[in-house]
């Protein structure tokens, strides 16, 4: 029997001995040499913490008021794709672990199970956190709307429009892996699709730039999101500053700052560095969230720390639900937790507010 998890970390050393090696390579790889996977992970441990002590925590708590509703805590899971390659219950074991811990949870466009049994499961618990949608931009308007008034009739609070992979990364690890979706997996939102339509492309000329990319979203699809819509609209994937401020001028509730896990571009730069220029860009305008290497409570606080309200977790996930199903996300989801009140204590904060830039160590403070 293997030993029980005590840590994230373990949590992937099992998810490894139960997924096959075309679920690892889909589920853990990244692109090119994955050096934007190691850097994200990198850049949160080399952050250094300054503890305080003798301050008054006492009474001291978690929460937040976010989007207009209150949370328990700053955790949400990230919108992750073909969950059922990791477990046979899938979107559905996670759904009842982020309810049970009061987590937010972002559903995939391209999730195993439909939005209305997933929201099903999240609102039967009065205490869970928020539901929200992830969407992809649509060629097709009509079927991009019909995705939209199902988030919104299954109850979801906000959508997460993904704009930072107009095309797919060269996942090396998937090539070799030769990478298939098992029968009886598939993103059952895009059932009934209209196939896109590509101009075609002669000898000599690119089936990237004059053929796929003739169908690549702009910003015209951000307003007409945020038009076909009453829920908030926040972007995911904002890695520039220049487009942090360009987002405001389309009316967006929020920001995910994120390169997709190092799944898109490789030798990107971690998100932990990326985060305090766009904090800074927005000017406490919106809210911005960020993901992308968080693997313990400390990197939760990190994350605060340098601005963020809240931080979307992605591959711990997976490996909890690989791992252990609905019980181990919901434990993951404890310990990050659990992590992020030890960091508090130890670093004087009662509240989440008090969480600022000072708890970082910086060798030229006086």
């Amino acid at each position: 029997m293997s030993a029980p998890a005590i840590s994230p970390a373990d949590y992937e050393a099992l998810a490894r001995q139960r997924l096959d090696d075309q679920a690892w390579a889909y589920l853990a790889g990244g692109a090119g040499d994955e050096l934007t996977v190691q850097a994200n992970v990198g850049a949160w441990q080399a952050l250094r913490l300054q503890p305080r002590v003798l301050r008054p925590t006492a009474g001291g708590h978690t929460g937040l008021r976010l989007l207009g509703r209150d949370w328990a805590h700053p955790i949400l899971l990230a919108p992750v794709a073909h969950q059922r390659l990791a477990h046979p219950d899938g979107e559905l074991a996670t759904a009842l672990a982020a309810s049970a811990q009061q987590a937010g949870m972002v559903l995939s466009l391209q999730s195993n199970t439909a939005v209305e049994v997933v929201a099903q499961v999240v609102h039967a618990e009065p205490q869970a956190g928020p539901l929200w949608m992830q969407l992809y931009p649509q060629p097709d308007r009509g079927f991009w709307r019909e995705l939209v008034q199902r988030a919104q009739a299954a109850g979801c609070e906000a959508l997460v429009l993904t704009v930072d992979a107009p095309v797919s990364g060269a996942r090396d690890r998937e090539r070799r892996a030769q990478f298939r979706l098992p029968p009886g997996v598939s993103a059952v939102h895009l059932a009934g699709r209209p196939p896109a339509v590509a101009p075609p492309v002669g000898p000599g000329r690119s089936a990237l730039f004059d053929g796929l990319l003739h169908a690549a979203p702009t910003w015209d699809d951000v307003d007409w999101l945020c038009a076909a819509t009453e829920l908030p609209v926040l972007l995911k994937g904002v890695m520039h500053p220049a487009d942090a401020r360009e987002a405001l001028r389309h009316g967006v509730a929020g920001l995910i700052v994120s390169n997709h896990g190092g799944r898109t571009l490789d030798t990107a730069a971690p998100t932990a560095l990326v985060l305090p220029q766009i904090v800074q860009a927005v000017e406490d305008r919106v809210p911005v969230l960020v993901d992308g290497g968080i693997r313990r409570g400390t990197d939760v606080f990190k994350a605060l720390a340098l601005g963020a309200r809240a931080v979307l977790i992605g591959r711990p996930q997976v490996w909890a639900l690989a791992a252990a199903g609905a019980h181990g996300v919901a434990h993951l989801l404890r310990l990050l937790r659990d992590e992020l009140e030890i960091a508090m204590a130890l670093c004087g904060c009662a509240t989440l507010q008090d969480i600022t830039a000072e708890c970082l160590f910086d060798p030229s403070r006086p």
